[in-house]
């Protein structure tokens, strides 16, 4: 049997063929972690300790997919978004730090007040109407925007709506799991699901209604591009989440804007996850499609990311 130590460096040498140093040695730390339920701290204290028969087994079959290249984050079904641990599997997208950044643009909206028990916080002088924040997340995968907002904004009742049934079965999984008691008490699992297909106008119309803010991450790159990507994207996550129809990058973007016009209320807001690539023609197509300070934004890397859009309020329907 492996003890933890040689365990760690045979792990991470064989990553560093797909991976570079220091991820590859971030993925054994993890995948050591989940195997023996011991942080990096406690397994350098017993790095003599040797792994159990089982524990053995499970090494040799799970790293072998790890160093095909299969996530670490499909291997333990875990990753971290906001602050909560979320369910995946290769039917939805792994949540990254950067659609968190999206999501932290949407709460810095003066006109949403942030949950938080304690009773003075910086965010504690936002104030929104007594009514109803509707909120409709487009492609909502594994639901890590959909359900963060539902939980960090007050008075939120949230729609999630995706094409894959699969992808809605972790969902609904991941409102009851990643919901705390108190927080269902306060009405933050306010939170609907929907399958359909958003590029069906006609669908989208009928099982629509009108929302404050429209979100999405959607899928946006080419299948022509596909042979250019990592292979634990390409080869592992959902192909219906990455990849657009017809290698037409903005398809999901003008369905949205045209869904706006008719389904945003009064000041109402899109915020979009965009390809760094096409992020001068996204806001170019909303700009066209009638829509007002539409901003985009770079993200952690200085790569332009993210854009939000509001709806003229001479061509918003009131409600």
């Amino acid at each position: 049997m492996l003890n933890y130590s040689q365990a760690f460096y045979q792990l991470k040498e064989k990553l560093q063929k797909l991976y570079d140093e220091g991820e590859a040695a971030a993925i054994a730390h993890m995948f050591l972690e989940h195997l023996t339920g011991l942080n990096k701290s406690d397994r350098l204290l017993k790095k003599d300790t040797s792994f159990t028969e089982k524990q053995q087994q499970q090494y040799d079959t799970q790293s072998k997919a790890l160093i095909k290249g299969k996530p670490i984050q499909y291997i333990t079904n875990s990753a971290w978004f906001m602050g909560r641990e979320f369910i995946v599997n290769e039917s939805v997208l792994i949540p990254r730090p950067e659609t968190e950044e999206l999501v932290q643009w949407i709460l810095e909206n003066p006109k949403f007040k942030i949950q938080n028990s304690k009773p003075q916080t910086p965010n504690s002088e936002f104030q929104i109407p007594n009514s109803k924040l509707r909120i409709l997340d487009v492609g909502s995968g594994s639901g890590c925007i959909g359900i963060s907002l539902a939980r960090l904004v007050q008075n939120a009742v949230v729609t999630c709506a995706d094409v894959s049934k699969e992808a809605i079965e972790v969902l609904k999984t991941n409102i009851e799991w990643v919901l705390t008691p108190d927080e269902k008490k306060m009405g933050a699992d306010n939170i609907t699901v929907k399958t359909f297909d958003f590029l069906n106008e006609s669908l989208r119309n009928k099982q629509l209604g009108r929302y404050d803010i429209v979100v999405s991450n959607p899928p946006y790159i080419p299948a022509s591009e596909k042979a250019k990507m990592h292979t634990n994207v390409k080869d592992h996550e959902p192909d219906i989440a990455l990849f657009v129809p017809a290698d037409d990058a903005l398809v999901f973007y003008r369905a949205i804007a045209e869904f706006g016009k008719t389904h945003l209320t009064n000041e109402g807001v899109i915020y979009c996850e965009l390809e760094a690539n096409h992020s001068a023609e996204c806001k170019a197509l909303f700009e066209s499609e009638g829509y007002t300070d539409v901003e985009v934004r770079k993200d952690m890397h200085e790569n332009w990311r993210m854009l939000k859009a509001g709806i003229k309020q001479d061509t918003a329907p009131t409600i």
